[in-house]
């Protein structure tokens, strides 16, 4: 009997390390479940680690042997994934991707037909099937699925995006670090589109050395390169940009979601004046709108979470401070878009970067990430819940703890914000002892 308790994706798809618990034939047969009884094609993409080709060939293969036809997209962001998938009427678009992960893990990421990532249900309704031991059906001849390519998707998604741009971006410097990742060939060819002066950093691949040190994870990399110029970076998927301002200094997701909000506030654009940030957000995000007169709708980690919050209050801004940033299509977290909704800020007011981001202040806050053999139970823990407790009392309204598991890997993340760095430090660490002890 199948056991409909067992898990395969987080909160980012499906991840591991490649060829060892993400193999071809998890692929295969992962593919084989979400392509069962569906009528049309699906379009899949994948970033520049070496196991992508791998990997993407047993996703096609898997959803060829149910009779369902595949498009390969070639190496591109996972925006674009998504946006193909709504502009040629895809049942699903498939990305394959660890994210911000080493070049030795990776990920499958599906998308819907909305170009939004798939509902918990749908995802049940997947895992489900692959654990079941019911047989598949088996087309044969002129039933069985085919394979082909797009050879324009590259340019149909820069063509797409580059429209959405309504002020000129000439004048404008950046320097962008694509993480030697999905950006690398996308990046240049949308900012000469758009008419930006960039200098491109890690943007040379080789399968290995994708987010090395380098991109949305690791800022500090393209403040060294930008030397008084905007950064941008993004990460290995490119769903992520966080900037660095004229003074090197990082503008991470939650200080770009306050920008946009404003700018959109003063235009008379900004619907309903709401914004979706989750839980992770930093306290002084929510302060900075609550002085703008913007409500906040708050939901979990993970962006189809703010997908669907932003669509049930029809938001035009919503994202985490990660860096993935949700605009007014409403699909997916696109970094190269991010990117341009940046410059066309920065186009409109004439202002910099260093003074746009003056509009919130950000608390002290520090993540510490507990290893753990299992995260089942972590809520459950009277040790964990009690100096959870303890600390929030001494905090009062001071600051705060955030206290969760991973999506993706075998982590407790323990958030704390303070007035002070120390006094941050101090709580988390506390914290994450007792998480440590509990479930070593």
């Amino acid at each position: 009997m199948a056991d409909d308790t067992r898990r395969l994706f987080g909160t980012d798809g499906v991840r591991g390390r490649a060829n060892s618990e993400l193999t071809p034939e998890v692929a295969f047969e992962l593919a084989r479940a979400a392509g069962e009884g569906i009528d049309r094609h699906v379009v899949i993409g994948r970033d520049t680690r070496r196991s992508g080709p791998m990997l993407a060939s047993a996703v096609a293969s898997g959803f060829n042997a149910v009779g369902v036809d595949t498009v390969d997209l070639g190496i591109l962001p996972v925006g674009a994934v998504s946006r193909l998938a709504r502009d040629t009427g895809a049942t699903y678009g498939v990305m394959i991707s660890a994210s911000h992960n080493p070049a030795e893990d990776n990920g499958i990421k599906f998308f819907g037909m909305d170009g939004a990532k798939l509902s918990d249900a749908r995802e049940s309704a997947i895992e489900k099937r692959y654990f079941s031991d019911r047989p598949y059906s088996r087309p044969v001849a002129g039933m069985v699925g085919m394979q082909s390519q797009m050879h324009d998707a590259l340019a149909r998604y820069v063509d797409k995006i580059a429209k959405t741009v309504d002020y000129s971006m000439r004048g404008l410097e950046f320097v962008v670090d694509c993480a030697n990742g999905a950006a690398f060939l996308a990046a240049p060819e949308l900012f000469a589109k758009v008419g930006a002066t960039v200098t491109f950093v890690s943007d040379a691949p080789d399968g290995m050395n994708i987010n090395d040190g380098v991109g949305a994870t690791h800022p500090e990399a393209v403040a060294r390169a930008a030397r008084g110029k905007i950064g941008l970076a993004f990460d290995g998927d490119a769903d992520r940009l966080i900037a660095v301002d004229e003074d090197g200094n990082v503008v991470d997701g939650d200080v770009l979601m306050a920008i946009f909000a404003q700018w959109q506030h003063d235009r008379g654009k900004l619907k309903k004046d709401v914004v979706v940030a989750t839980v992770m957000s930093n306290l002084g995000f929510h302060q900075a709108m609550e002085r703008l007169g913007i409500s906040v709708a708050v939901t979990p980690v993970g962006d189809r979470y703010v997908v669907e919050e932003m669509r049930r209050t029809k938001a035009v801004v919503g994202g985490e401070q990660s860096g993935h940033i949700l605009l007014e299509d409403r699909s997916t977290g696109d970094g190269l878009r991010t990117a341009l909704r940046l410059m066309e800020v920065i186009a409109s007011t004439g202002r910099e970067l260093r003074e746009l981001r003056t509009i919130m202040t950000e608390l002290p806050q520090v993540l510490t990430n507990v290893t753990v053999t299992s995260k089942d139970g972590w809520d459950t823990d009277p040790a964990i819940s009690a100096s959870i407790a303890d600390w929030e009392r001494k905090l009062g309204s001071r600051g705060r703890i955030l206290v969760r598991p991973s999506g993706t890997e075998s982590l407790i993340r323990v958030m704390v914000e303070a007035p002070t760095a120390s006094e941050a430090e101090e709580v988390a660490g506390s914290i994450a002892e007792t998480v440590a002890a509990s479930l070593r």
